[in-house]
């Protein structure tokens, strides 16, 4: 009776940590909140950073650029040059503006709700470079003429022979790709691992 006593714990027993059903304890659930929290503050670092990124190169872009012939990076490889794009990423969809700034509002709303249940880090730098570069295009959407939510992005990187495209749209990329990656390799947001 003692050792079972011992394993399981009385409740008069102060060393007794408590559990909520799931085997999980409370010392364990405090752990959880604490890494959930950090795994946010990594969204919201990745997504600002991607976000002011994208927002000083199209500042620097409209102010230096615009209007200007194209500027050589890599011979005639990779070029810097200005273009407003009424469409979706890589200029594609001109005559869905709208549509295309409600898609970028409801990945924003769907990164925040999904940032609740956040415990994996690789899934919170995904989510971070996916909100920060919805939250670029669409700053560009309701800002930039012709008007609110039908507004031009600013693009400037032009590859050879590929379309033109900004750091929001590397961003919402490389975080389309991490969470595919993520996916097929069966990490969760929360954390757990599924070996199917």
């Amino acid at each position: 009776m003692a050792e079972a006593e011992r394993i399981i714990g009385t409740p008069e027993d102060p060393e007794t940590e408590h559990t909520d059903g799931s085997g999980s304890t409370a010392a364990d659930a405090a752990v959880n909140a604490g890494t959930g929290k950090r795994k946010i503050l990594v969204l919201v670092g990745v997504a600002i950073v991607a976000y002011l990124l994208d927002l000083v190169s199209k500042l620097i872009v409209v102010a230096k650029l615009e209007h200007q012939p194209p500027i050589d990076i890599i011979g005639d490889w990779l070029q810097f040059r200005a273009l407003r794009n009424p469409g979706a990423a890589f200029g594609f969809g001109e005559a869905f503006t709208v549509i295309f700034t409600i898609i970028a509002a409801g990945v924003i709303v769907v990164v925040i709700r999904l940032a609740r249940k956040l415990y994996s880090l690789p899934w919170a730098i995904a989510l971070g470079l996916l909100l920060g570069g919805a939250l670029g295009n669409l700053t560009d959407r309701i800002f930039r003429a012709p008007g609110v939510f039908e507004g031009a992005v600013v693009d400037f990187i032009a590859p050879k022979h590929f379309a033109v495209f900004n750091l929001a749209d590397s961003a919402i990329v490389c975080g389309g790709i991490l969470i595919v990656i993520l996916s097929f390799k069966g990490l969760d947001p929360d954390g757990t691992v599924h070996k199917d």
